[in-house]
């Protein structure tokens, strides 16, 4: 989302990005944004079935989880951004930091959680989606580069994610 978006915008793309692959949320916590507030979308909680809780800037309770989330993932990202916007892969050729954000995505939701003790891919589907490289392993093929740079990001954001 972005600053200019509507509440019609932000509502797609909640329904294109969330609905769609998570089904519909029983709460929504939201910092007291209008776009979260509006009549439109008191309508499509009410529809939905889904209970907005607002949190308040100095209850930090309601929101902590999500804020702890947002860290990690800002320092990830930092971290993959640290020598500059771009990065070369194991070839030498150059890609915008923002190409490895579904990489990231993957990572974090097969990587174990301390909030769970399980990954967001188990918690939601019962299962951990694979890598390229998991399908490689037990074969007696040499796993190409590009698949152990995509392992490697999984393997970068379990070594961040321990941190925290």
């Amino acid at each position: 989302m972005s600053q200019g978006d509507t509440e019609i915008d932000t509502a797609l793309l909640f329904w294109n990005n969330i609905i769609s692959t998570c089904g519909v949320p029983k709460i929504i916590i939201s910092d007291r944004d209008p776009k979260f507030t509006s009549n439109l979308w008191t309508n499509l909680y009410d529809m939905l079935g889904t209970k907005l809780e607002l949190s308040t800037a100095y209850h930090p309770q309601k929101d902590g989880l999500a804020e702890r989330m947002i860290q990690k993932m800002d320092d990830i990202i930092r971290r993959f951004c640290a020598y500059g916007m771009e990065y070369k892969d194991h070839e030498g050729y150059t890609h915008e930091w923002v190409t490895l954000l579904p990489e990231v995505q993957l990572a974090h939701n097969t990587s174990q959680h301390s909030t769970t003790g399980k990954s967001p891919s188990i918690v939601e589907k019962g299962w951990n989606s694979l890598f390229p490289v998991d399908h490689l392993k037990n074969n007696l093929l040499t796993i190409h580069p590009a698949a152990k740079d995509f392992h490697d990001v999984r393997l970068d954001y379990e070594t961040i994610s321990k941190k925290y």
